[in-house]
């Protein structure tokens, strides 16, 4: 008697499988509530098809264009455009391409739509191609408000209110824009598709379709799309795989500051910084942000230091104030204000160990930045160290004075990168001492920047000297 054996080609049936709509994790059973993003009601029933065993050899097909010699192909289609927006062309390498599409995320209320309805603007305005805005958050009407404010209103540029990915398809066969921007990929859905809008199988078809489309018709695309509580792109991570550019619009709701951050960029650098100013009546480009992060006195005043923070390739010059406290019984406070809390906590322990006149075990510290920025960078530890002795011995650093370098736990200065950038842009705004790290300081065939003296200092005791030197000259 033979038995009967399961043929190679046999396919598995269907069976039932079970995903989170949020952030895509696969349990193997149905369950309340999805181990993976502690969210409620977000696993869903999808059907797997199992694997086809059938021995078959994939036959080959014509292309659709052929290979070609990679010199006799043009990269004139793949050229970027200038937006019209200086400082979203300096994170972008230079404008957007035909065809590129970029991922723009930040919190709620930061200035994206405003930021975006700018740029479609200044596209319609610039180029003979029209742009199109297509609101899935607001309809027409309310568009047009902030349109007016900004003074959007320019004839080739369209307004549409859709959160169907087929009607924004007939939408981009109508007007044939040069420029789409979709506001927010996540109101989008895709017909067809499993998931409620914003869940990760329908932000995953809406951004493989229109990264298609862009592709195809060499249509330049910016989403928006939304961040989680720690501020990281929202839906799943192949969403920032699939597209060519990624930035983060980041801003405090208090300040009017905002910074449009390069994460990822195949066509130009991935760690560019532009600047913008928030305003009643819209945003504008920030070319030369450093006078908001000083403050200007009559009068030296204890208790500050200046540096020289990096964002991206971007040197800024910020200021750095420190206020020292009564002596209270128990743990004394410590608060930040745009700087790291443990990097302060580390200046402190330094400053007081190595330091005999600075007692600040029973002293309440208060550190902060001018202007919003937030400095987390470790060449901020001589200005906080330097402006926190100041505070507490009550001695005023010159106003002319820039202390760049990081703080060991022995007191040492330590190396950090640019210096020669940081010196370069201190002395443009009429800095003329800089303290700086050994090693860091001009070469022997170098020169320091016009008009400013620096100084090498190999630890706080040192630093804190040459800074007392230069408030008395």
């Amino acid at each position: 008697m033979t038995t009967s054996r399961t043929p190679s080609r046999a396919r598995s049936e269907p069976r039932p499988a079970y995903q989170c709509d949020a952030c895509g994790h696969q349990p193997p059973k149905w369950l309340g509530r999805c181990p993976e993003c502690n969210e409620w009601g977000s696993i869903i029933e999808s059907t797997l098809t199992g694997p086809v065993v059938s021995g078959r050899v994939v036959s080959s097909r014509i292309p659709s264009e052929p290979a070609r010699p990679i010199a006799t192909i043009s990269a004139a289609p793949a050229k970027a455009v200038p937006s019209g927006v200086s400082e979203l062309d300096r994170v972008l390498g230079g404008g957007l391409v035909p065809g590129a599409v970029v991922l723009l995320a930040g919190e709620p209320g930061v200035g994206k739509s405003t930021l975006l309805l700018d740029v479609a603007q200044q596209w319609a305005a610039g180029t003979s191609t029209p742009s199109l805005v297509v609101s899935g958050e607001e309809s027409v009407s309310q568009v047009r408000l902030r349109a007016e404010r900004l003074g959007a209103l320019h004839e080739k540029l369209y307004l549409a209110s859709e959160s169907d990915l087929g009607a924004v398809l007939g939408h981009l066969d109508a007007v044939k824009p040069g420029l789409l921007i979709i506001d927010s990929v996540q109101t989008i859905s895709a017909p067809g598709t499993e998931g409620v809008p914003g869940g990760v199988t329908q932000v995953r078809a809406v951004t493989a379709a229109l990264v298609s489309i862009a592709k195809e018709r060499g249509v330049a695309t910016v989403l928006v799309g939304h961040v989680t509580k720690d501020g990281s792109v929202a839906g799943p991570r192949v969403l920032e795989h699939l597209v060519d550019v990624v930035l983060h619009f980041e801003g405090d709701k208090h300040s009017s500051l905002r910074l449009v951050r390069g994460v990822k960029n195949r066509y130009g650098p991935a760690d560019e910084v532009g600047c913008f100013e928030m305003h009643e009546s819209g945003i504008v480009s920030l070319a030369d942000p450093s006078g908001l992060f000083l403050t200007r006195y009559n009068e030296p005043v204890p208790g500050t230091c200046v540096t020289v923070a990096m964002e991206g390739r971007r040197a800024m010059v910020t200021e750095v104030q420190a206020l020292i406290g009564a002596q209270v019984q128990g743990s004394p406070r410590r608060t930040v204000s745009g700087l790291d809390s443990a990097r302060l906590a580390m200046v402190l322990a330094v400053l007081q160990r190595r330091m005999e006149k600075i007692k600040l075990h029973d002293r309440e510290v208060f550190a902060a930045t001018v202007g919003g920025i937030r400095v987390t960078e470790p060449s901020a530890d001589l200005a906080m160290a330097l402006a926190v002795a100041s505070g507490a011995l009550n001695l005023a650093m010159a106003p002319h004075l820039v202390a760049i370098g990081e703080v060991g736990l022995t007191g040492e200065v330590r190396r950090v990168g640019a210096v020669g950038r940081r010196l370069a842009e201190a002395a443009r705004l009429g800095f003329r001492f800089a303290l700086v790290p050994p090693g860091c300081g001009p070469g022997e065939n170098d020169s320091p920047p016009k008009g400013m003296r620096v100084v090498e200092v190999g630890d706080l005791q040192s630093a804190v000297q040459w800074a007392a030197r230069a408030s008395a000259e």
